[in-house]
């Protein structure tokens, strides 16, 4: 069965974006295209159909991610109910996605990104927008270490 993520965090411009670039290039990477459909959006509208953030580009860029052509979408666009799991970056994203799930009538399990982090101190991935580059590879270096552990996970909860 097909799984099909979908990474949340505030206007699909930093944050998820990179996330759905990191696990696109592992399913590619690991020649599981057949198994994993991913893709990523944003709790607000206002940066709808907008690229990510230059400096996202850039960071996901020098560690062999594209996501220059990632345009932002809202969550409210979408049929949540289609997507197996839906990951949030914050707690904040995590409400707003269970909100808008209730408001579509459908439950769906919807986990923190950070649940999947070695530190267990670590409750966000923490919007790097109005910091500095530094800041957008801290961001870059836990969605890695997080995803690779999502993706093990349910590669593991189907037996591949």
């Amino acid at each position: 069965m097909k799984r099909s993520l979908l990474f949340v965090c505030y206007e699909n411009i930093c944050r998820s974006p990179m996330a759905e670039g990191i696990f696109a290039k592992m399913i590619a990477e690991r020649e599981h295209g057949d198994f994993f459909d991913v893709e990523s959006a944003g709790t607000v509208c206002f940066q709808k159909g907008e690229p990510p953030d230059s400096r996202a580009i850039e960071i996901a860029l020098e560690h062999g991610v594209t996501i220059a052509d990632k345009r932002a979408c809202c969550i409210r666009d979408l049929e949540l109910g289609l997507y197996t799991r839906i990951y949030a970056m914050d707690g904040q994203n995590y409400h707003d996605t269970i909100r808008c799930s209730t408001s579509q009538r459908t439950l769906l399990p919807v986990s923190m990104v950070t649940d999947y982090l070695s530190d267990p101190d670590t409750v966000a991935i923490e919007d790097p927008y109005y910091g500095t580059k530094k800041d957008f590879l801290k961001v870059f270096q836990q969605l890695e270490e997080a995803l690779v552990n999502i993706y093990d996970e349910l590669l593991r909860q189907s037996d591949l």
